[in-house]
């Protein structure tokens, strides 16, 4: 599933920037904390992390498109998981704004596909073996349910410019259904790391 995810997401990268009108402009590459806690624990909604690794991010960056509002940046990128959990797509729009000179913020949204878990089977239906139980527990200790492999992708990053082509961002990662590509399981992913980027 991992060469599917990364095929889609090379193909989404190539063929998403390519029909853009304003031409790839940025290329996007992190080391991220896979499935972090603390900024659920931090709002008072936190649960226990279930998957482990790191996920390496490589994606593309539009232009600025001057004629929509606030100027957003497109993006797409592929996130691949070190320990072949979840991995996903994604693509979306941001929106830088600058702080200083060099330092800026860059909230975005996108719409995300994973290979994750979407429908873990229940632990306690009637008249499962000790053998599936203990194997449905195991997963639902180790796996996230996300309940819909189509799910939204909010961000929110701090960068900084070092030069007119190289800047790096503090940067958190959000996918989740919100409740409204799937009715019940909403068990997010939220990833944190560093990205480099790299402006053509």
């Amino acid at each position: 599933m991992r060469k599917f995810v990364a095929a889609v997401g090379v193909g989404l990268l190539m063929a998403g920037l390519g029909a853009m009108e304003a031409r790839a402009a940025d290329l996007l590459v992190g080391a991220y904390a896979h499935d972090v806690t603390f900024i659920g624990e931090a709002i008072g909604s936190g649960a226990p992390g279930r998957e482990e690794g790191i996920d390496l991010h490589l994606g593309l960056r539009s232009e600025p498109i001057d004629h929509l509002f606030s100027r957003p940046q497109l993006h797409a990128f592929v996130s691949l998981n070190s320990e072949g959990t979840s991995n996903f797509v994604a693509a979306g729009a941001s929106w830088p704004i600058s702080l200083t000179e060099r330092l800026y913020v860059r909230p975005g949204l996108g719409l995300a596909y994973t290979d994750g878990e979407a429908g873990l089977p229940p632990v306690n239906a009637p008249g499962l073996t000790p053998a599936e139980i203990a194997r449905r527990l195991e997963l639902y200790n180790t796996r996230i349910d996300f309940g819909s492999q189509l799910l939204f992708q909010p961000e929110l990053s701090v960068g900084y410019e070092f030069t007119e082509t190289i800047a790096a961002e503090l940067s958190w990662v959000h996918i989740s259904n919100a409740q409204i590509f799937h009715q019940g399981k909403n068990q997010g992913l939220d990833a944190a790391g560093v990205r480099l980027i790299y402006s053509f």
